[in-house]
């Protein structure tokens, strides 16, 4: 389908690529943690699952609503270091540093000052989160304005950051092994040190290493005082109502929201499954199980699904490339069933070269798309609001993931899981495992009729594209020309 080669001007250098991957690492190590550790709360700390659920709703929620507000921010910033890597350094440390405080819990304290700790923490984690996330993706929609190579970047960010789902995994394990730990909770405090210094230097490497954007027209941009507060809450509503007109970028956050929360909502069931069901919740003779099944797939996205969504999205396009991953990982959940059988554990690993393709060509294509679907909106509006799209696609990610997380604490409740004894009935296992199976596969249906009528195609990006040069010129990054 390619027919139009990539400029040398428009390629994104090597080191840049990989400074936005350390970047995309950290933003998906913070999520990939935080899934083992919550289990650490219901497991170890005795949390009701509900509870549980809702710790990992709440903040989200907040989250998400503060998302739209960074991303007009930082569209509108105007500084000598740029609109985005002052705010992506601020955030790294902000939520680096909360989150080893929010995971200094002991279970000598209530269940209830355990939860409101972690709740009011949370809270400061997720605004550091989202001043670090919104403008990172911001700026990795700027990089380049080429339709393929745009790919490419995300291609190498999600490699990047499938690292964190591949190591994620083992902290079970390391938070669980009491040759190294007294118990869970004290794993989860040291261990949480760790991670959330590892984050914060992660994070901070785009903040000097990358180049943004230079504005095209900066008079469009908005004055950030308290004497414009007014005007600019004006300009904030009306920058949302522009956003949420655009129907190729609805297109694009309704598919993702339907993929992502069937996902996450079944994210921590295989932990449970493996446990519960192949072991009969006996964690010490599950071992590391439920670690290689997240590190295996996790290398499955990296290795197989990402270059392959690139190829299949260059030479198809990218909207039928997202409905042959989705069809593909539709197959893999199916597949489950057989994978999880006691009698032969290795075969757990079977599904994964399927499933995989769910999340894999989820963000590869969607992050890419929502680059192209930016410069639409620029021809439209004459504005450059990479944030913006970044934050509303983000808030409804978070969206999604907080009522995922809610739901999954009262899938587990309805189901019949029972958190105060180790071996569960054969019906908790069968509802649990057919959930496991069916959440996804029917919110992946719904996602590909969402995107059948997607049009940004590769041709009319590049009239777009052409559109824009001729109204105002090729756009620079900070460097070029000086």
């Amino acid at each position: 389908m390619t027919a139009y080669k990539t400029a040398q001007e428009d390629r994104v250098p090597l080191g840049q690529k990989l400074a936005f991957g350390s970047g995309q690492l950290a933003n998906q190590l913070f999520p990939a943690a935080l899934g083992v550790f919550m289990v650490v709360l219901v497991m170890s700390l005795g949390m009701n699952p509900v509870l549980a659920g809702l710790l990992g709703a709440l903040p989200r929620l907040l989250d998400a609503l503060t998302d739209p507000i960074m991303g007009f921010i930082s569209d509108n910033t105007k500084s000598k270091w740029g609109r985005r890597r002052p705010y992506i350094l601020a955030g790294s440390i902000i939520s680096g540093v909360s989150y080893m405080i929010m995971w200094q819990l002991n279970p000598e304290n209530s269940e209830l000052y355990n939860f409101f700790y972690f709740l009011i923490v949370s809270i400061f984690f997720y605004i550091g989160y989202t001043i670090f996330a919104t403008p990172l993706i911001g700026l990795g929609y700027e990089m380049t304005p080429d339709y393929n190579e745009r790919t490419r970047l995300m291609a190498v960010g999600q490699f990047m950051g499938q690292i964190a789902w591949m190591i994620a995994p083992w902290f079970w394990v390391i938070i669980y092994n009491e040759s190294i730990f007294d118990s869970a909770p004290e794993g989860a405090r040291i261990l949480a040190v760790w991670v959330g210094a590892l984050c914060m230097v992660l994070g901070a490497l785009p903040a000097f290493f990358n180049r943004e954007m230079v504005v095209p027209d900066k008079d469009k941009m908005k004055t950030l005082s308290r004497n414009e507060l007014a005007a600019n809450t004006l300009e904030f509503i009306k920058g949302i109502k522009l956003t949420i007109k655009n129907k190729p970028f609805i297109k694009l956050c309704g598919a993702t929201f339907f993929i992502f929360n069937g996902f996450q909502t079944i994210a921590q069931f295989a932990f449970f499954i493996i446990v519960y069901y192949l072991f009969n919740g006996d964690t010490a003779a599950a071992g590391g199980w439920p670690a290689w099944f997240g590190t295996v797939s996790a290398f499955a996205t990296a290795f197989l699904v990402i270059p392959i969504v690139t190829k299949l999205s260059e030479k198809f396009g990218k909207k039928n490339a997202f409905i042959i991953a989705t069809l593909l990982s539709m197959i893999g959940y199916g597949l489950k069933w057989w994978g999880f059988n006691p009698d032969n554990y290795w075969l757990m690993f079977m599904p994964i070269p399927f499933l995989s393709f769910g999340i894999g060509g989820l963000f590869t294509l969607m992050m890419s798309m929502t680059a192209d679907v930016c410069d639409l909106d620029e021809l439209n509006n004459g504005e450059r609001r990479e944030a913006m799209f970044g934050a509303i696609y983000w808030w409804m990610v978070k969206l999604g993931t907080a009522l995922a997380m809610l739901t999954s604490g009262v899938v587990l409740h309805l189901v019949g899981f029972n958190e105060e004894v180790k071996v569960q009935t054969v019906q908790t296992i069968t509802n649990l495992r057919i959930a496991d199976i069916m959440i996804p596969i029917v919110t992946a249906v719904i996602a590909i009729l969402i995107m059948w009528k997607y049009d940004v195609t590769e041709e009319k990006a590049n009239k777009i594209r052409r559109a824009l040069i001729a109204r105002r010129g090729k756009v620079q990054h900070q460097g070029e020309n000086e």
